[in-house]
């Protein structure tokens, strides 16, 4: 699809990630939708992003209903929708046997695996379907293409790290779902793409001490820093842009290979 054609919700829209795409597209001449639970900076994006190119939805993206209506009143904001950037997400950081503080070995509540995937997997799923629901109704461009999802993954669902097995769980279930999505939507002219990410720089990232970043930057081969999420936006501008893509998960990453701790 052209760039200033591009009509898209953008979940975790107003901070890191989803906050650079969001940039990126409305910089294009697009017009997003900003699908979040925080509405101070959700005001903010939009101040900054101009009250034409973009709207704010507080959205939880794991109530399927909530997430039915907000895509249909975001398209009527937009005037047709026809992308949707899955940047939502949580770390749910913890051990399959952690230890409480006396030092005993507890098993991790189920409650927090579940969580993790709930929004992370679920949720993705959740807004995709939703999206696919009201993308398919649009005429079709060129090589009949109606439009694009786009979802998150992340390295871990390929080397996760100790204490990750929630995480990564939930950010393999992204990636194995894109394969059979797009196969499934191809015959609405609906392309599904996954982007996973090794170690950006976020505001997660940002709050950690200096030491820290530095660490995570020496293990990253070239270029040996942290990415940027202006970077990760440009991948998705050429994911929507490229219609040949489809079906696939781009490692974004300065091949970095992910330790076990």
């Amino acid at each position: 699809m052209q760039p200033d054609s591009v009509r898209a919700v953008v979940t975790g829209g107003v901070s890191g990630l989803g906050l650079a795409v969001a940039r990126r597209l409305v910089a294009d001449g697009g017009k997003v939708a900003l699908l979040d639970l925080n509405d101070d900076k959700g005001a903010e994006a939009v101040a900054a992003l101009g009250a034409a190119n973009a709207c704010y939805f507080r959205t939880d993206v794991t109530d399927e209903a909530g997430v039915a209506t907000t895509l249909e009143a975001a398209r009527r904001f937009l005037g047709g929708l026809n992308a949707a950037i899955n940047c939502a997400g949580i770390l749910g950081a913890g051990r399959v046997l952690g230890k409480d503080e006396s030092g005993t070995s507890r098993p991790m509540p189920l409650d927090g695996f579940a969580r993790t995937v709930t929004v992370n997997l679920v949720g993705s799923f959740n807004v995709a379907k939703a999206a696919a629901n009201l993308i398919q109704h649009n005429a079709p461009g060129e090589d009949g293409e109606r439009g694009a999802i786009v979802n998150t993954a992340s390295v871990a669902a390929y080397e996760g790290q100790i204490g990750q097995a929630a995480y990564s769980a939930s950010k393999g279930g992204v990636v194995g779902m894109t394969l059979p999505m797009a196969r499934e939507l191809a015959r609405f002219g609906i392309r599904v793409v996954t982007v996973a990410p090794g170690v950006f720089w976020t505001p997660m990232v940002d709050g950690m001490p200096e030491s820290v970043q530095q660490s995570l930057a020496a293990t990253i081969p070239f270029p040996s820093r942290l990415g940027k999420p202006e970077e990760f936006a440009d991948t998705v501008a050429f994911i929507l842009r490229t219609r040949y893509l489809n079906g696939e998960t781009i490692r974004l990453d300065g091949a970095t290979r992910l330790q076990p701790k």
